[in-house]
């Protein structure tokens, strides 16, 4: 990124502007890359424990912390710089969620019941749908409520999950 802004700049002083125009949308392509990776990057790692959760049928505190700061960055990360719009629309997450889903269900399968079931074993014991629709449903909370909200909001839904409401109660 040094050296794309080194040129930025000899091109404006060289007076080269379709040049320069050039290099600034490239420029806000790598941003947009590397921002929807970071996105992609909280999605599996909140997929990841939406499938513990669903096998283990437990709540634990690591896991709702997990999906809450997950959440939270998510939201964070995709609200573009205007504050009025995202780097990904409510209603574009499908494709994301089954790319992610197939990550999750790998990492997921070191960690379900401590690793005793391969990545292939585990992904015919979820319910992938299920898995898909909860996690849509988090994620969608993070369009309608402020970051501060989003807080308590997460809480509540969390204790929903399977093994929510003993979490939720501390047993």
């Amino acid at each position: 990124m040094t050296q794309e802004l080194t040129d930025l700049r000899a091109f404006i002083l060289e007076g080269r502007y379709e040049d320069a125009l050039s290099l600034v949308d490239e420029l806000e392509g790598m941003s947009k890359k590397a921002i929807l990776q970071n996105i992609e990057t909280f999605l599996s790692r909140m997929l990841v424990h939406l499938i513990k959760n669903q096998i283990e049928q437990r709540l634990t505190n690591s896991w709702a912390a997990s999906i809450r700061d997950s959440l939270l960055k998510i939201q964070a990360l995709n609200l573009k710089e205007n504050k009025t719009s995202y780097y990904i629309n409510w209603d574009e997450w499908a494709f994301h969620l089954e790319n992610g889903f197939e990550d999750a269900i790998f990492a997921a399968s070191v960690e379900v019941f401590n690793g005793n079931y391969t990545p292939f074993k585990l992904q015919e014991m979820v319910d992938r749908m299920q898995i898909i629709v909860a996690a849509n449903k988090l994620l969608n909370l993070t369009y309608s409520h402020s970051a501060k909200a989003l807080r308590d909001v997460i809480s509540e839904e969390l204790s929903q999950l399977p093994g929510g409401e003993d979490w939720k109660l501390g047993r």
